[in-house]
C-alpha cells in the first residue's frame, strides 16, 4: 500500500506559491512528497487500477470490515417492488431514477450523461420547479421537486428529457481553436408534451470515496476560507451554505457541504437523501415517498414496509460509503505534474480548489486528526451565466437569501479526477457532464472563476498541457 510513498526521497519539490503575488498570499512551506502522495492521509491507498474507488480506508477491524462488506452489499444490489419474498430489498419506487446506489455511482465514481438514445436519468438527474409567489421557487404540482423517469407496475412514470446539444467555437490566445458542448434540456410528460414553465436543475452523480473526509473536517475551518464580501479584494467571494440541522429539534443552522450546491450537511442525510429521491426507499430520515396529492396511483402503490431500509442497514451504507478511500496521487516529483502544479497554482485556481485541509476526531483511525488535500473549500461560488442553473436553491427549496442562486456551485474536490476514465470509463466533467475532458472544465468556468479562465486562454500549449498533465495525477 504504501509503494509510491516511497517518493518521499524527492521531498525537497519546488511548487510554486499560491498563486500570482498581486492577487494571492504566499503559499504554506511546500509538502513533502509523502505528503502530496497521500492525498487522504491516512485513508490513501496505493491503487490506479479499476477498482481505486472502491477500497475501504486502511486499519478497519474485523467488525468494521464487516459492516464495510455488508454495506457496500447494499449499495450495489438492486431493489425490487413490493410485496417481494426478497423482503429485505423491497420497496423500489413506486417513482425512481434507479434501482441501486451503484446504478448512478458506479465503482464508487462519478457517472456520465447519456449519449444518444440513452436513458437519461441513470445518473443525470433533474432538479425541477416552477416559479412561485414572489419569485421563490416551489415544486411543480403534479411533478414536485425531482423527475422520476421510472415506475413500478400501475404507476405512471413522470416523463423523459431530451437533451440536445450545440457546439460553441473558440480560440486559444495563441490562435489553436476549440469547441465546448452546450446542453439544451427540455422535460417531456407522459404523453409526450413539453412541461411548460419547468425550472430543471440537471445534476450527474459524482464520486463518493473520500466523503467521510470531508466530513471530518471542522465547520470552523470551513466557514474562515469563506469571503462572501470579496473582503481581501481577489475576485473570489466563497460562500458557506447553512441548512437545517435535522438532529436538531428546531432545525438551527449547520454548515451543508454535500451535493453540488452544498444542500447536505452530511453523509447519512445524503444516502438517505438518494434512497427517497432517486430510488424510492423510504427510511427514518426520510420517511415520505415523492409523491405528489396529483399522483394518486404512486399514493396507493404498496410499500416496502415503515420505513422500507431500517436503521441498521442505513447505518451500514453510511458506513461503507463514510470509509471509502482516497487513492494515492500519481507521478509526484515528475517534471511535468510539477510545471502543473505550478501554472495550477498561478492561474489562481487555488482560491476555490484549496489543496489542504485538516480533519477533526474520529473513532475510525484512518479519519482521524488527518492532513488531507482534496482540492476544494465545500463553499459554493458563482461560476458565472454559461453554468447558471434556471433553478436556483438546494435539495429543498427555501428562502431565496439563503439557498444557492442558480449561479452558484460548491467547489467539488479534484483528487482521483486523473482516475476517472480509467474507473469509470469516461471523462465527462461538471456539475451535468457536459465537459468532455479536463480542458473543456477549464474553459466553461465563469463567474469568480473568469480570471482564472482567461489566464488559461492566455497560455501557451506546453503550459495548458503541463497543467493537464497535473489535474491527471491526481
Amino acid at each position: 500500500m504504501r509503494g509510491p510513498f516511497l517518493l518521499a526521497a524527492v521531498a525537497a519539490l519546488a511548487l510554486l506559491a499560491c498563486a500570482d503575488g498581486d492577487d494571492h498570499p504566499s503559499a504554506a512551506p511546500t509538502p513533502s512528497a509523502e505528503a502530496l502522495t497521500a492525498q487522504g492521509g491516512g485513508a490513501t491507498v496505493d491503487l490506479a487500477g479499476s477498482g481505486a474507488f472502491a477500497q475501504p480506508v486502511p486499519g478497519l477491524d474485523g467488525e468494521q470490515r464487516t459492516t464495510f462488506a455488508v454495506g457496500n452489499n447494499f449499495f450495489n444490489d438492486n431493489w425490487v417492488t413490493a410485496p417481494a419474498s426478497t423482503t429485505g430489498r423491497d420497496g423500489l419506487g413506486p417513482l425512481f431514477n434507479a434501482q441501486s446506489c451503484s446504478s448512478c455511482h458506479f465503482r464508487d465514481g462519478r457517472a456520465q450523461p447519456p449519449a444518444d438514445g440513452d436513458d437519461p436519468e441513470r445518473g443525470l438527474l433533474f432538479r425541477i420547479g416552477v416559479v412561485g409567489a414572489d419569485d421563490i421557487p416551489e415544486p411543480h404540482r403534479v411533478l414536485g421537486g425531482q423527475l422520476q423517469d421510472q415506475a413500478i407496475r400501475g404507476v405512471p412514470e413522470e416523463g423523459r428529457v431530451v437533451i440536445t446539444h450545440t457546439e460553441q467555437p473558440g480560440t486559444y490566445d495563441d490562435g489553436t481553436p476549440y469547441s465546448l458542448l452546450a446542453p439544451t434540456y427540455e422535460v417531456l410528460d407522459e404523453r409526450g408534451e413539453p412541461v411548460e414553465d419547468l425550472l430543471i436543475s440537471p445534476r450527474i452523480a459524482p464520486p463518493v470515496f473520500g466523503v467521510g473526509l470531508l466530513e471530518g473536517v471542522p465547520a470552523d475551518d470551513v466557514l474562515a476560507l469563506a469571503d462572501p464580501e470579496d473582503d481581501d479584494g481577489d475576485g473570489i467571494s466563497g460562500r458557506a451554505n447553512l441548512v437545517p440541522d435535522p438532529a436538531a429539534p428546531a432545525g438551527a443552522p449547520i454548515l451543508g457541504r454535500f451535493g453540488w450546491k452544498a444542500a447536505v450537511p452530511g453523509v447519512e442525510e445524503q444516502n438517505a437523501g438518494a434512497f427517497a429521491g432517486d430510488i424510492g426507499i423510504t427510511s427514518s430520515l426520510r420517511p415520505d415517498q415523492p409523491c405528489t396529492r396529483l399522483q394518486p396511483e404512486c399514493l396507493s402503490a404498496p410499500d416496502g414496509g415503515d420505513p422500507e431500509v431500517d436503521g441498521r442497514k442505513l447505518d451500514q451504507v453510511t458506513f461503507y460509503t463514510r470509509t471509502l478511500a482516497v487513492p494515492a496521487r500519481r507521478d509526484v516529483g515528475a517534471a511535468g505534474t510539477t510545471a502543473g502544479q505550478a501554472t495550477f497554482d498561478d492561474l489562481g485556481c487555488a482560491g476555490c480548489h484549496v489543496a489542504e485541509l485538516r480533519t477533526g476526531p474520529s473513532d475510525i483511525a484512518a479519519l482521524d486528526e488527518q492532513a488531507i488535500r482534496p482540492y476544494t473549500d465545500l463553499l459554493l461560488h458563482d461560476l458565472g451565466k454559461r453554468l447558471a442553473d434556471p433553478r436556483p436553491g438546494g435539495d429543498v427549496v427555501g428562502e431565496p437569501d439563503t439557498d444557492p442562486t442558480g449561479r452558484e456551485w460548491r467547489t467539488p474536490p479534484l483528487w482521483g479526477i486523473g482516475l476517472v476514465e480509467t474507473v469509470n470509463r469516461h471523462t465527462r466533467f461538471l456539475h451535468d457532464g457536459r465537459a468532455r475532458n479536463l480542458e473543456e472544465a477549464i474553459l466553461w468556468h465563469g463567474g469568480e472563476a473568469e480570471r482564472a479562465q482567461q489566464r488559461y486562454l492566455a497560455l501557451d500549449a506546453e503550459s495548458r498541457a503541463t497543467l493537464i498533465e497535473f489535474l491527471e495525477s491526481l
